[in-house]
């Protein structure tokens, strides 16, 4: 009965597996076996996160090789509550959520979201900065300026992007304001810094 219940098990990831057509899957742990997660088109430096329901880091990881990934979590000695699997990406974040009660994990597909990354690109004197935001998530953006013998950093700039799925921007830097800037972007309880010396 229980090879047979395995054998069953088994034909039913295969078979998600081959209508699947996301870049990722995962395989939902019992007491006895560890969650497998994988992803498919991965890239050396990638970073594989698992955070609680506060945001907390619990482990860290960067992926070695480009390719598909794959490895194994004892979810079930997590004590119950919300969790989040993160893949961060070049320009993107993939947020998978899960819960864990009385040592069982489930996953919750429907609510996984993609958070797109701010992209800046400095050529010359201009700053060209984009960021995509598929649900129109609010996003402020705030241009600082270090002289390279100071610490203290100066607050050039400041705006708040709301409803717009595009945001374009281009920033012209000072002929006279040679040293460093610093680009800080602030959506959905994160923050993302890019920092460009001019």
């Amino acid at each position: 009965m229980k090879k047979r219940i395995q054998k069953l098990v088994c034909l039913l990831l295969l078979a998600i597996n081959m209508v699947s057509y996301a870049s990722h899957s995962y395989v939902p742990s019992t007491k006895k076996t560890p969650t497998i997660v994988s992803f498919n088109n991965v890239k050396k430096g990638h970073q594989l996160i698992i955070k609680d329901a506060n945001l907390l880091i619990l482990y860290k990881e960067s992926i070695q090789k480009n390719g598909d990934y794959s490895k194994g979590f004892d979810l079930t000695s997590l004590p119950d509550g919300t969790y989040y699997f993160e893949l961060d990406k070049d320009v993107e974040i993939c947020v998978i959520p899960f819960t864990v009660n009385a040592n069982q994990v489930t996953f919750e597909k429907e609510k996984e979201t993609i958070i797109y990354k701010p992209t800046v690109r400095l050529d010359g004197r201009y700053l060209y900065v984009s960021r995509l935001s598929l649900d129109t998530q609010p996003l402020k953006v705030e241009l600082h300026y270090r002289e390279s013998s100071q610490y203290e950093k100066t607050l050039l700039f400041s705006e708040e992007i709301k409803n717009k799925k595009i945001f374009e921007r281009i920033y012209e830097l000072s002929k006279e304001k040679k040293g460093e800037y610093i680009l800080l972007f602030k959506s959905q309880g994160r923050e993302f810094i890019n920092k460009l010396t001019y």
